[in-house]
Parts: C-alpha cells; sequence; structure tokens
C-alpha cells in the first residue's frame, strides 16, 4: 500500500479520484469556505459526496455553495476555539459520518493569545478543537463502518515536539513560529492516537502535509517575515518558489486521504507530496518526512490523555 501510490507531488486533487464515485458519502470539512478546505470540499462535492462545511462565518461560504450543483454543499457554524460551539456542532449532527478532515487552522499570530479556557489560540483551534470534535463525532464516524479521520498538519512539526512541561506557553517565551509548530506536532499525534484507539471501530486516521500554498492562512505573516523567508520580493509581489503548490495540488492529499480507494486501509500515517512519508530524526539531512517525535505512539497516548482532560 504504502509504495505503490501512483500520486507525485504535483498531482491534483482532481485526478486523485479520477474515475471514483463517492456518491452517498457523507464528509466533514473544517474550515472549507476558502483555501485548501474549499478545494477539498469542491473536488469531493463533484464526486459524489454530500460536504459539510464547518465554519466560523458560515455567509463566508456562499460562493462555494453556488458554484457547485444544488444539495451537495451544506454549511454549519463552527469556532474551533469555542468549545461550546464544538458541542453544538456535534449535537446537531445526524446519522453516520463517513469522514472527517480536520482542515482548519491558524498560523503565526504574532503575540500569544488565548481561548476562554486558557488555551493558547494555536493549540487550541489546530489541535483541542479538533481533537474534541472528532472525540464528540466518533459515534457517528463508527457507524459509518468504515470511516476515515484526515488531519491537516504542517512540516513546521519537524522543528517543535510537543512541550509537555509548558504547552501553553505560560513560562517559556512566546514564539509565533514554535507555538504553530507545536499545534502541528499535536495534529500528528492526534493522528496517531486515533489511529491506535479507533481501529477496532473500522475508522482510520491520518495527517497529511499539504506544502507551500499561498492562503489566507499566511495573513498573520507581515512581509518582512515574507521577505526573509525569500517568499516575497523588494516590490511586494509573491516569489514562486520551486516547492510552491497550487491550490489543486496541495488539497490533493487530503482528498487521497478522504476518498481515494487506495487510501482504505492506510491509517497512522503522516503522508505529504502523495506518498507515506519516512519518519526523520534530529540531524537527518533530508527534505520533508515526519518527525520522529511527532510519531511517538507514548507522546500519543499522554497528548490524548492531556486533552481529555481539557474536556473535562
Amino acid at each position: 500500500m504504502t509504495s505503490t501510490l501512483p500520486f507525485t507531488a504535483r498531482t491534483t486533487a482532481e485526478q486523485v479520484l479520477d474515475g471514483v464515485d463517492l456518491a452517498g458519502r457523507r464528509i466533514v470539512v473544517t474550515g472549507g469556505a476558502s483555501g485548501i478546505g474549499a478545494e477539498t470540499a469542491r473536488v469531493l462535492a463533484r464526486a459524489g459526496v454530500e460536504v459539510t462545511v464547518a465554519v466560523r462565518d458560515p455567509a463566508r461560504a456562499a460562493a462555494l455553495v453556488a458554484e457547485l450543483p444544488p444539495g451537495s454543499v451544506r454549511v454549519a457554524a463552527l469556532d474551533l476555539a469555542d468549545l461550546d460551539s464544538v458541542a453544538a456542532f456535534a449535537s446537531d449532527w445526524q446519522g453516520p459520518l463517513d469522514v472527517l478532515v480536520a482542515n482548519a487552522g491558524v498560523m503565526a499570530i504574532p503575540e500569544r493569545r488565548v481561548t476562554a479556557t486558557g488555551w493558547e489560540l494555536h493549540l487550541a483551534t489546530n489541535y483541542l478543537g479538533h481533537f474534541a470534535l472528532a472525540t464528540a463525532l466518533h459515534g457517528h464516524l463508527r457507524a459509518a463502518g468504515r470511516s476515515r479521520l484526515v488531519v491537516v498538519s504542517s512540516g513546521a512539526h519537524r522543528d517543535a515536539p510537543f512541550d509537555f512541561a509548558d504547552p501553553q506557553f505560560e513560562h517559556r517565551p512566546y514564539d509565533r513560529w514554535t507555538a504553530y509548530g507545536q499545534s502541528k506536532t499535536a495534529d500528528v499525534l492526534l493522528a496517531v492516537g486515533a489511529a491506535r484507539r479507533w481501529a477496532a471501530d473500522g475508522v482510520t486516521a491520518n495527517a497529511v502535509n499539504p506544502g507551500w500554498v499561498m492562503t489566507g492562512l499566511q495573513r498573520h505573516v507581515d512581509d518582512a517575515t515574507m521577505k526573509a523567508m525569500g517568499a516575497m520580493d523588494e516590490h511586494g509581489e509573491i516569489i514562486e518558489q520551486p516547492y510552491s503548490k497550487t491550490l489543486a495540488e496541495g488539497a490533493a492529499a487530503s482528498v487521497l486521504l478522504a476518498g481515494s480507494p487506495l487510501a482504505l486501509d492506510l491509517t497512522g500515517r503522516y503522508v505529504e507530496d502523495n506518498r507515506v512519508a519516512p519518519t526523520v530524526r534530529p540531524g537527518d539531512d533530508q527534505p520533508g518526512g515526519v518527525a520522529a517525535h511527532a510519531v511517538d505512539p507514548e507522546a500519543a497516548e499522554r497528548l490524548w490523555e492531556y486533552g481529555s482532560r481539557a474536556l473535562g
């Protein structure tokens, strides 16, 4: 399975599902009103899926709904940083759920911000909200028979193991990239933990790195930082990088894990460039890959317990 996926980094989401009929499937995509989430929802809907786009502001999904066949996309309110909102969304869900795509996220918030429950905002939105949603919808995933959890992570996880001693930056200096990277490590650990815990229920769980795609996720990244990264020239124009991807390419791995029959039995893995990534350790001189700290089963179990305590 892991060595025979017939795709490359430049495969598009539509190409992944070429010839695949997903009629009758029900899939939730968080943050599905724009960017990679919208492209994921768009391609799945065109393959016959009944897609529920879960977003903070439902009005932002109006354009997506208008361009797709009537009834193929529904929109529901969901604020992942608000656990009451997560609980309300889950309690409103009726019937089996085939796939949950945990796509929504925030990145590089300049100053430390916390939610009403005291969680640092990257960790609250990117990890805890999705953990709460996935566990609340677990019964619906189990009812589908064979279902999938897809968690969107990032290559930034490689630079930031989960800091169990001070995850909320209450004592260590806040750094926006460390905060983002830690939350993306937590996302991979969420998939690893769910894969181990829910296998008997017929639920697979995987994490995905969509690659470098310019979307609204970068809204907190200032021009000076973009220039320092080599992603913007002195005139404020974006510089295309060799590794940059289009939205269609960036959504491919999420669509692969959510809908392709080739990923039916894949679980507990991290996918990038539409292939299962190798595990890398500190000092390994290679691009890409998943950090060992993000697929450590002991860390996944510890994080699951930490998240569960936060949910009460």
